[in-house]
């Protein structure tokens, strides 16, 4: 190919099913060596080429040609030669994300060091997403086909089936009343159905699909016509208008289930400008405005809170049914609710990229991604048909040759074969499920990418976390005060007050325990940070040091008792600083980075499936032992991102299909390396661009539910295929035993389109 290559969106409408895929692909394909790709989604109803110089108008006039009618969304000017990053977010694996919490490491709190991690990690986070931005194909978020937005009954399709069905029916009146006309009289009602029907069958072999559904329809119906089996040629035409139509009404319930989202976003935001407060469009928010936000509210925009505090309910993004409280500097998103009081929120994503927009574009795109079962349907369908036609000729032709059969009668009988023979419950079995297991995941916070990625869930049997930020909640909290020679209180008050203005973590929970107590702070003097020792200052006239048990005993004498009541602690995984007022040990405190509150919940729900649960993690043995104790799982300590993915790699060596969670940046090499790489995350770039799946709000429950859905999907497939193979069986025997004939074939294969997708709906109700 010569010239710049560039990427053409189309809509397509009235395309419902894998058949319609395939003969539009194949079709502009055909145009020439000009297009390299062409990627058609029957979910989301568009079609992506790929190519070097086809003018739009071209390809549109092609569907035209086959009967579909397009339009053009947009370009994307080089997306298609975008180089791919061979390993997501390489550059970070280095950076082991975590908090070390062992006694000896929190001395001084190192805040250097700890802001200077903070600051590497965005920095790498900041180039990921430039070079996302860069390189990632243009996202438009049309709100589907001037179809879609109709009700069913107005829509071509449903026309069409109203038209056969009223002229069946007055076939049949007519008919009672001049039965002598009647042969011209139901031809007449059957071509009403018939030559929409004809014409696209022989538009789809002029362009590549001599072998369609239509083909076959059009055969069987001109046959039937030729032995005088009219009436029921006209019932055939009709109840495969009826099949066809139902299978449109459920393909666009399925495209329309996860647009659903973009509606949780309200319409206006309440914007501060110059003093004031406007109401404005959501869609034309920019980065760094600020939104009011009202109780009761839906939030605009993405965002951060830099006024207010107020329970908001995440439900409508995340599927958490608990309203989480939110306080200044936490993050919200577009289309959950504030509770309680107002809130003034900064917006740090536009419309076009806010999480629901995402999450749309990343279900839409899953879609796209067919499974293993799928692609082996479509490969199987390609030469199943042609071999139903085959079979239906040697059906009417062999019996009256060889055996002296009624010509009439067999010919009849192969009619009924082609019918029977119809591949379209077979075909839409897999997608239909795939994609309403993929919509109801994404609904409950579930993102997967793809239909690939759906079905491998289901055969994990060992399931590897990270530690910090994965199990635990990422962040030291308080666990213990300890009272040596003060009250509890008055050892975490003159403690919250040495720490005053610190950002590092261990720090940032002294203050948080301070400030849930309600303790008022005396202002500290003189406020040091001693290097590899503690913090130090004066408080109430009062010279104060809070350090680690190391650099406290080089100062004053520590009991035996209290050493062992240290060690203990320092055993269950928390780190323990002591506190001296003066030349008096006074007391201390102990932090550990707890678990989350469904972690033992979710660790139980896998091992109940009979999952191998494993942590990897970074920190330190003893915190990670004790952690791994209170969650009952294995522990390897103290790795870095090669070890990690070592362990992967062995656990796939040895015949186990390895699941992998982790942050999406530390745990890069070990995500790549696993059979399923799931990140954990809030909505994050991270959470939607790393790894083969994410878990949007951070639940450890949500790995066995992600492991549920796919089993519950793939249980769906299988009732699919032995409902769509088993009833063509059933009438394919009958048929040729002459106990049914030609409608009834049709009923089966119209009422297994119909079986089929109402039963892949169902997941559309899936709950954890």
């Amino acid at each position: 190919m010569s010239g710049p290559v560039r990427q053409d969106k189309f809509r397509v409408e009235g395309m419902d099913c894998a058949s319609c895929a395939m003969k539009i692909d194949t079709a502009v394909r055909r145009l020439g060596k000009q297009i390299s790709d062409v990627n058609v989604s029957v979910t989301k109803g568009t079609m992506t080429v790929t190519h070097n110089g086809v003018e739009a108008d071209a390809i549109t006039g092609q569907l035209k040609k086959l009967g579909y009618k397009s339009s053009y969304i947009g370009a994307n000017q080089g997306a298609a030669v975008a180089e791919p990053e061979t390993e997501a977010h390489a550059c970070c694996s280095g950076h082991d994300h975590k908090h070390s919490h062992d006694d000896h490491d929190h001395a001084g709190h190192d805040h250097a060091s700890h802001d200077h991690k903070t600051h590497n990690h965005s920095h790498a986070h900041e180039q990921k997403q430039v070079q996302a931005k860069e390189t990632s194909p243009l996202h438009m978020h049309d709100h589907g086909t001037d179809e879609d937005s109709k009700p069913w009954w107005q829509q071509g399709k449903a026309k069409l089936t109203i038209a056969a069905g009223t002229a069946l029916v007055a076939a049949y009146l007519l008919g009672h009343f001049v039965p002598q006309y009647e042969i011209y009289i139901f031809s007449a009602a059957m071509l009403v159905g018939l030559v929409p029907i004809a014409r696209r069958a022989l538009a789809g072999a002029r362009f590549g699909t001599p072998f369609s559904i239509e083909t076959l329809m059009t055969v069987a119906a001109v046959g039937a016509l030729f032995i005088g089996a009219v009436e029921e040629a006209a019932m055939v035409v009709f109840l495969f208008l009826i099949g066809e139509l139902l299978e449109g009404v459920a393909a666009r319930r399925a495209r329309n289930s996860i647009r659903g989202l973009a509606d949780l976003v309200p319409k206006t935001a309440r914007v501060e400008k110059d003093g004031q407060i406007i109401e404005q469009d959501a869609t034309t928010l920019a980065l760094g405005a600020v939104i009011l936000v009202r109780p009761g509210d839906r939030i605009a925009a993405d965002g951060e809170i830099i006024s207010g505090n107020s329970a908001v309910n995440e439900a409508p993004v995340t599927g958490e049914s608990t309203p989480k409280n939110k306080e200044v500097g936490d993050k919200v998103f577009a289309g959950t609710i504030n509770s309680d009081a107002v809130l003034r929120v900064k917006v740090t994503a536009t419309a076009q990229n806010n999480t629901i927009a995402r999450i749309i574009a990343q279900v839409e795109e899953a879609q796209e991604s067919k499974a293993p079962t799928e692609r082996f349907i479509d490969r199987f369908s390609v030469w199943y048909t042609p071999a139903v036609m085959i079979l239906a000729a040697l059906v009417a032709i062999i019996p009256p040759l060889v055996a002296g059969g009624d010509w009439n009668e067999w010919i009849y009988k192969g009619l009924a074969i082609l019918l029977i023979g119809c591949p379209c419950a077979l075909v839409i079995s897999t997608p239909a499920a795939i994609a309403a297991g993929l919509s109801s995941g994404a609904r409950r916070g579930l993102l997967m990418k793809g239909g690939a990625v759906l079905e491998s869930a289901g055969h994990v049997t060992a399931a590897a976390f990270d530690k910090t930020g994965t199990l635990t909640e990422g962040k030291p909290v308080v666990t213990d005060i300890i009272a040596f020679g003060s009250s509890e209180e008055e050892v975490l008050r003159y403690a919250a007050a040495v720490e005053q203005g610190s950002s590092h973590p261990l720090a940032v929970a002294i203050l948080k325990a301070a400030e849930d107590k309600k303790l008022a702070l005396p202002q500290v003097h003189d406020g040091a940070a001693l290097g590899g020792k503690g913090v130090s200052g004066t408080v109430d006239g009062k010279a104060v040091l809070l350090a680690s048990p190391k650099a406290i005993a080089a100062k004053t004498s520590i009991s035996d008792a209290d050493q062992k009541r240290i060690a203990d602690m320092n055993d269950q995984g928390k780190t323990v600083s002591l506190l001296m007022i003066g030349d008096q040990l006074a007391g201390g405190i102990a932090m550990r980075d707890e678990p989350r509150e469904d972690a033992r919940q979710g660790i139980k729900a896998l091992q109940a499936q009979g999952i191998r649960t494993i942590m990897l993690t970074g920190d330190n043995r003893r915190t990670a032992e004790a952690i791994g104790r209170d969650l009952g799982m294995e522990v390897h300590a103290e790795m870095m991102p090669a070890d990690k993915r070592r362990v992967v790699g062995e656990l796939k060596a040895d015949k186990q299909v390895v699941a992998k969670i982790g942050d999406g940046i530390n745990d890069a090499p070990a995500l790549a390396a696993a059979d399923l790489g799931i990140a954990m995350g809030g909505g994050t770039d991270v959470a939607l661009e790393t790894a083969d799946a994410a878990i949007m709000h951070g639940r450890v429950t949500d790995v066995a539910n992600m492991i549920d859905l796919s089993k519950t999907t793939m249980a769906n497939i299988k009732q699919n295929i032995t409902l769509a193979i088993g009833l063509k069986v059933v009438f394919l025997i009958t048929t040729i035993l002459g106990i049914t004939g030609l409608w009834p074939a049709i009923l089966a294969d119209t009422g297994a389109t119909v079986l089929v997708t109402a039963n892949a709906m169902r997941l559309l109700r899936w709950k954890p």
